[in-house]
Order: structure tokens, then sequence, then C-alpha cells
């Protein structure tokens, strides 16, 4: 299994890096067998012309896994992306956006992916045989390094749409990643990933969530106030240390957590690929009350309307959800 196979590696393949935030303690990274898949260019992108009523469509595609653990109100991957696609199309201040929603495995077919402007993945991981990655198997039916077969091709073809320039919205669970070409996968992609080898935590509590202030310019951050709920929060993240393409954009704090006090931690980032792409990443969207929180779903629907390549309108994307949903 791919943490067998990173445990035993020499002293000589391993790269120590911080966890990305101010005050987030060191931790041990073995990623050299990944970061040498990578070019670690330089970078930011700057917003897009804004898209007036009448302008192309841009369509933002949602995979779901299916709720194949938890108890009722958290991982409810298709209720909060549906609801989180509807906010989009309804908007009353952003125009231009049509969505599907796919459940379970992302269609077989890559030509119904084609044209995305975004593929947005919030599921389980790929570390269980009895969970669902919209795109990766279960490492445990794979060698934990790569792909074979049509698994391979099809995952290429993926590749290709975001070389193309396809955004990459990743939330919560589905940002740990198992096998070795899945984590490359996500390195290219949006610039980091969960592992779950010794340093990275997924706390459920209380958190504080505080907008950084070098970042506050950053169009994702648009109508962003600090905000408190309850959530469970992937954090320590997995990635290259001062990566001019990755944008820090919320730090997360807990007293009160099943894990004990963490932060301030990143819980949050922007990406900008050299190929003109985006991706953007939040280690939240567990609990789905959290939705009812004004500026966590501005901050979820803000990031993928830029994955997205929209411009993002002043204040923040607007919408507005029923106390039932």
């Amino acid at each position: 299994m791919a943490e067998k196979n990173l445990n035993s590696m020499s002293s000589k393949t391993r790269c120590s890096f911080r966890a990305g935030s101010r005050g987030a303690d060191s931790f041990l990274l073995y990623c050299v067998a990944i970061l040498a898949l990578l070019g670690l260019g330089a970078g930011r992108g700057m917003a897009q012309e804004a898209a007036p009523k009448g302008a192309a469509t841009k369509q933002i595609i949602f995979l779901a896994g299916p709720k194949d653990h938890a108890p009722a109100g958290r991982h409810e991957y298709e209720k909060d992306l549906r609801l989180l696609a509807e906010c989009l199309e309804n908007s009353p201040n952003l125009h231009g956006v049509s969505t599907k929603v796919y459940l379970g495995k992302a269609p077989q077919d890559i030509s119904e992916l084609k044209g995305a402007a975004a593929f947005v993945i919030l599921s389980s991981s790929d570390a269980r045989t009895n969970e669902t990655h919209p795109l990766f198997p279960p490492s445990p039916t794979t060698d934990g390094r790569s792909y074979k077969g049509e698994t391979a091709a099809y995952l290429n073809e993926f590749d290709k749409l975001v070389k193309a320039g396809a955004g990459v919205v990743v939330l919560h669970y589905a940002i740990q990643a198992q096998n070795w070409k899945a984590r490359s996968y996500y390195m290219n992609w949006v610039g980091g990933l969960w592992t779950p080898e010794g340093y990275s935590q997924n706390p459920l509590g209380i958190w504080n969530i505080s907008p950084v202030e070098s970042s506050k310019q950053h169009p994702i951050l648009r109508g962003v106030h600090p905000f408190t709920y309850a959530d469970e929060i992937f954090c320590k993240f997995m990635g290259p240390m001062m990566d001019a393409k990755r944008t820090e954009l919320v730090m997360a704090t807990t007293t009160n957590s099943n894990q004990g006090a963490v932060g301030p931690t990143v819980a949050s980032w922007a990406y900008q690929r050299d190929n003109g792409g985006r991706g953007f990443v939040y280690g939240g969207v567990d609990v789905h009350a959290a939705m009812q929180t004004e500026d966590y779903r501005r901050l979820l629907l803000n990031g993928i309307a830029w994955a997205a390549q929209m411009e993002i309108p002043e204040g923040g994307v607007q919408s507005s959800i029923r106390k039932d949903q």
C-alpha cells in the first residue's frame, strides 16, 4: 500500500516542508517521488472580465460521491453540491452559469465532461474499498503507485481537459489521496493534498475562520468576513513550501474539537496553474447545516466561480437558501 511504500523510503528521498501557515508546525513530507513529476513555476492569475447577461455560459460540473458513511447531516456530498449548484445558477449577481451534478463515479464517456469550465469534487477519498471517489479507484485495489488499463486511459483523458484550462475544485475528504499517481494529479491540478501519514489533521469542532490578511485582495475573498461555525476541517496539507502559484485564503483555529486545540492553520487556498487553469481547495464541507452560514457559503461559491474563470462580483457571489435546505 502507499503508506508502506512511503514509510520505507530512505532519508535521502524525504523532504521537509512547513504546513503552509504562519505558526503551523513543521512536518516531515515524503514527497520527492511526486514532486519530481512536477514543474514548480511561478505566477498568479488575475480575475477575468465580468460575464454580462447574454454572454457565453460557463458550465460547471459537480462530481458527488455517494453517501457511503457518516450519520445523517454529515458527508451529504450530493446535497451539498446540489445546493451549491442551485445557488450559482440562481445568484442575482452572477450570470452565465449552467451546472450538472453527477452522483457516484464520474461519467465514463469522457465526452460528457468536455467543455466544462470547472469540475467540483466532494466525496470520500480513495483510501478504502467501501468508499467512492468519483475519479480515483480505491488504492488498495491498485499497486498504490499507478493505474493501468481503462483507468489509466480515462484519467489521462481527464487530465487533458484540465491541462486545456478546466478548473478543479476539491472539497473536504476528497482532498485525501493514497495512490501516488492520484497524488501527482492533485499536485498538478490544485497544488496540494491531504495525507494521513502522521502529520495531517481533520478535527471536528467549532472553528473560527479568518481571511489571510495578505490575501484579502484575492477575488475569492470578496465579501468574505470572519465567521465561526461547526465543521470537520481537513488541514495541515501536503504541498511545496512557498509555492508562488498558491494563495492561502483563510486560516482556521479551534479550541474545541475532538482533536484538541488546533491552529492557526490553512484551511483553503487558490492555485493558478502555469497553463492558465485554476484550482481551489477547502478542507471543510462536512456538516451540511454549515451551508446556512453565509460567509462560508460565499467562500465556496466565490472559489468555484473563480476556478471556472468567472469574474467575482464586488461583495462576492450572492445567494440565499431556505432554512430547511
